[in-house]
């Protein structure tokens, strides 16, 4: 038999290629369209675009089971104007020409699943988030009603359509979770800011199994927040990740502290300094069963 087909645009990135890994696992063929080549050349069909222009790599969703988008230079940065305006357009843009491109082809894809972002919901210090949540206010949150504007716009009616608001994923190949462990490793694992801040996250296990089931479960429409049942403070959080790692003590880190931290590594302190707490109404009614659903046991899969 022929094995599926799945296309990935932007699919070389960390999400990307640990979804690879899944796909290739279940017996998926998979296609990836991105500017780079995926580190797993040899089991990957690498088609290269632009994220801009329409070419050959039209071709590749004729006649596909499904095609998952998780295009989006990464948000770890200092938030320029110009690097603001890319994160936005390398968002919208690919989105819209995936749109085009569907409709220049006999068979598309029955089923587009698009990658968002939780943290469309803003930063809400104690309220929990779900799917029926107002979206917020700042930067990522006009980013994300952005990206899924260019979404709604693009996919086809008849589609199956799937938006996976993502939550932080957390994974031994993160660069992220390899900084904040090798901060934990060094005693400067305590709480960041004043440690109340949410801190949402999904074990990448579960970020593919949510993929997988978004590919196969023909009942899964609509938007969900993909995020683990049990949000935590970055207090908690730090303290787990210390646990994890074999550290016990871990000093604070004062706002001023992670500003200047922060400008000198070019990158945001408000992805440390604040947070959301989300969860999924509508996993939880659909009886989504998560590997890892409780911090502890995630972290040390992670580190053991």
């Amino acid at each position: 038999m022929k094995k599926e087909k799945i296309v990935i645009a932007g699919g070389s990135g960390y999400i990307g290629t640990e979804l690879s890994k899944a796909l290739l696992e279940q017996g998926y063929e998979v296609c990836v369209l991105s500017r780079s080549a995926p580190k797993m050349q040899s089991a990957v069909r690498f088609v290269q675009w632009d994220g801009e222009t329409l070419d050959n790599w039209v071709d590749e969703l004729n006649g596909a089971n499904a095609l998952i988008n998780l295009t989006g230079r990464s948000i770890d940065c200092v938030k320029t104007p110009e690097n603001s305006d890319d994160i936005l357009r390398s968002r919208v843009v690919p989105t819209l020409l995936l749109g085009k491109a569907i409709r220049k082809i006999k068979n598309p894809p029955p089923v587009w699943i698009q990658m968002s972002t939780a943290h469309i919901h803003g930063d809400p210090l104690s309220t929990t988030c779900t799917e029926g949540s107002e979206t917020g206010f700042g930067f990522a949150p006009i980013v994300g009603r952005a990206w899924e504007k260019a979404y709604n716009e693009a996919v086809l009616p008849e589609m199956r359509q799937v938006i996976l608001r993502t939550s932080f994923v957390l994974g031994k190949n993160s660069g992220a979770i390899k900084r904040l462990a090798f901060l934990a490793r060094i005693g400067l694992g305590g709480k960041i800011g004043h440690g109340k801040q949410g801190m949402s996250w999904i074990h990448e296990a579960d970020m593919n199994g949510l993929f997988l089931r978004a590919i196969a479960n023909e009942l899964m429409s609509g938007i969900y927040i993909a995020t683990a049942p049990e949000p935590v403070s970055n207090a908690v959080f730090m303290q787990q990740m210390r646990k994890a790692v074999g550290m016990p003590i871990g000093l604070p880190s004062p706002a001023w502290l992670v500003k200047t931290g922060t400008a000198i590594l070019k990158t945001d302190p408000e992805l440390a300094l604040y947070g959301r707490f989300c969860r999924s109404e509508k996993l939880e009614e659909e009886g989504f069963e998560f590997q890892f659903p409780e911090l502890e046991g995630a972290l040390k899969d992670l580190f053991e």
